[in-house]
This record gives C-alpha cells, sequence and structure tokens, in this order.
C-alpha cells in the first residue's frame, strides 16, 4: 500500500526531508491510502484487512460502510490511552506520528467521512457541494502536513485549503474516466448542462468539443485555486518550502498535462513528466520564494 506514494501527482515523502519528517508523512499516507482503498473497493483480495480491522473475511470489500466504521473504531484506539490498541498495522504505524506531533482526530475522521460520502453520494450538483466534498477529501491532508511540520497557523490552514482543494479537483480531471467506471461523476453537474455535456459523452472513448470546454473551464478554476494557495510556499522555509513547492508544482505540471492533451481526459488520465514536475517547482520557487 505504501509503495503507491511513487505514483502521486507530487511528492509525499522525498529525500530531502529530515528523517523523522519522512517517517510521519509516510505514516499519513498509510493512513490515507487505505481510507481509499476501503471506499473504493480496492482493498488486497482474500480479506487481510477485513479481519485486522476487528471484521469477518468475507466483508472485505462486500461492506464498505463496515470497514469505514472499523477503521474509525481503530483511529479512535490510536488516540486512546488504553488497552488494547490500534489493530491495523498501518494505524500501530500512525500512533507514533499522533503522539509526537501532538495531532488531533478531526483531520482523520474527515478523510473517513469523504469515504463514507462515496458510497452515498456519487454526483454533485454544483461547484459549491464539490468543494465541500473537497474539505472533507483533500484539505485534511494539507493540515496534517502542517501539524506534523509544527507551521500550522490560521492563515496557513486556508492556504493549504485551497491548494488541497485545487489538487482533489485536478485528480478528479485526469480520472473523468476512471471514476465514471465506478459510477462516479465529480464534474458539477451545473457545469456539464452549461456546456451540453451528458453522461453518456464522458462515456465516449474521447472527448468531443464540449467534453474538452468543460474540462479546460474545470482545470481554470482549478489553477487559480493554486494560484490563491501559493504564497503558503514562500511563508515557510528551508526544506519545508521545498516540498510545498512540489505539492503546488505536482498540480500546475498536471495541469499543463491536461492541456497538452487539449483537455481531452477520457482516453486516460494525462501525467505530468518528472521533467515538467522539475521545471514547474524551480517555476514555483521563483515565483514564490
Amino acid at each position: 500500500m505504501l509503495d503507491q506514494a511513487a505514483h502521486e501527482n507530487f511528492p509525499v515523502a522525498p529525500f530531502f526531508l529530515p528523517r523523522a519528517w519522512r517517517g510521519d508523512l509516510m505514516a499519513l499516507y498509510g493512513f490515507a491510502r487505505l481510507v481509499d482503498d476501503i471506499g473504493d473497493g480496492d482493498l488486497a483480495p482474500g480479506g487481510g484487512d477485513a479481519v485486522l480491522l476487528g471484521l469477518d473475511r468475507t466483508q472485505d470489500g462486500e461492506d464498505r460502510l463496515a470497514l469505514l466504521d472499523a477503521l474509525e473504531a481503530d483511529l479512535h484506539r490510536v488516540f486512546s490511552d488504553r488497552a488494547p490498541g490500534p489493530k491495523h498495522p498501518l494505524m500501530r504505524r500512525l500512533g507514533p506520528t499522533v503522539r509526537r506531533c501532538a495531532l488531533t482526530p478531526e483531520p482523520f475522521l474527515g478523510l473517513i467521512e469523504a469515504n463514507r460520502q462515496d458510497q452515498r453520494i456519487s454526483r454533485y450538483g454544483t461547484y459549491d457541494d464539490l468543494a465541500a466534498y473537497c474539505e472533507l477529501s483533500a484539505n485534511p491532508v494539507g493540515r496534517l502536513v502542517l501539524g506534523v511540520t509544527g507551521t500550522s497557523s490560521p492563515e496557513r490552514i486556508r492556504l493549504s485549503d485551497a491548494i488541497c482543494t485545487a489538487l482533489q479537483l485536478v485528480e478528479h480531471l485526469q480520472d473523468v474516466a476512471e471514476d465514471l467506471g465506478r459510477d462516479r461523476i465529480y464534474l458539477p453537474a451545473e457545469d456539464m448542462k452549461r456546456f451540453g455535456v451528458t453522461e453518456a459523452d464522458l462515456a465516449a472513448p474521447t472527448g468531443d468539443a464540449s467534453v474538452r470546454a468543460l474540462i479546460a473551464f474545470e482545470a481554470e478554476r482549478a489553477g487559480e485555486l493554486l494560484d490563491e494557495g501559493a504564497p503558503l510556499v514562500g511563508s515557510v522555509h528551508g526544506r519545508l518550502k521545498l516540498l510545498l513547492a512540489g505539492f503546488v508544482a505536482g498540480g500546475r505540471a498536471a495541469l499543463q498535462a491536461v492541456a497538452a492533451a487539449d483537455h481531452d481526459v477520457l482516453p486516460g488520465p494525462p501525467k505530468p513528466t518528472k521533467l515538467s514536475l522539475l521545471r514547474e517547482v524551480g517555476a514555483t520557487l521563483r515565483r514564490e520564494g
């Protein structure tokens, strides 16, 4: 599960960070990946994770809400001083990070709730509805990174939220076809109507002019949010500045890849190259440093 970190749009725990930060960030990533894999039904076959969480092996992937409930119960064990401790090894790994960084349960609970919402809601009527979902599914990650690095402040949290929502929107744009395969659409229905795009259009092998115009519109919106949050990079120093520049650059490079594909995301997710990511890191540091 942790080896998937290398395939994200942005560096999760790059080599240049202090070892303690890298360990803590990977512990957070392990939790976030486990939550998402439960919500998406992507757990490894065999039911091992269900057993680790105290459920019957047959519940692996069959009752995602039950698995999320069991994960939440295990999360509460992470924050409890009472025995027994957490059951799942990824949750046991999370414990030292929580204690060392004085993290609170709320961001973790938000990520779990976002995946519960995925089981109930598969379409979003308005952009505000989608942004409220990102408040649960993405923004907690940035808040946890600030917590791990000891740099939280109200203004930094505001900027971080803008970046995280933008990154989530970018991921939704890259994964339109994959999400539709899960019977989910993360494009606001009001925008689809405005551009004359139907669900059938999203199921086509390639996007027509209307689909590409819709994707371009949503990409511009995500880019504006990235720009809004980018001053976060200039508010910190040292290796943390480079890490945050990597997050912003990852989003910008992904948007460039979408644009390079003429905003046709239906054949598969456009991905940035490592070179384009490095170039964008440099550009972000020059602008925000």
